[in-house]
């Protein structure tokens, strides 16, 4: 699947998001603000899903 430039923007901004809590969830192991990074590691992901779906669904370029 061929994607411009702006795809690949958005995704790499919503990766490093999510990068960075995932290793906030890591770093704070067994505490509550673990548990909360990773929920929010996994609510962004599918934000990221639905955000990425939508912009192949209106972009000329990668639709």
């Amino acid at each position: 699947m061929k994607t411009c430039h702006e795809f690949d923007t958005v995704r790499a901004e919503y990766e490093r998001e999510i990068g960075f809590m995932l290793a906030h969830s890591k770093r704070h192991e067994g505490r509550p603000a673990a548990k909360s990074s990773a929920k929010q590691a996994a609510s962004t992901k599918q934000r990221m899903a639905r955000a990425l779906s939508t912009h192949v669904g209106r972009c000329p370029e990668c639709g």
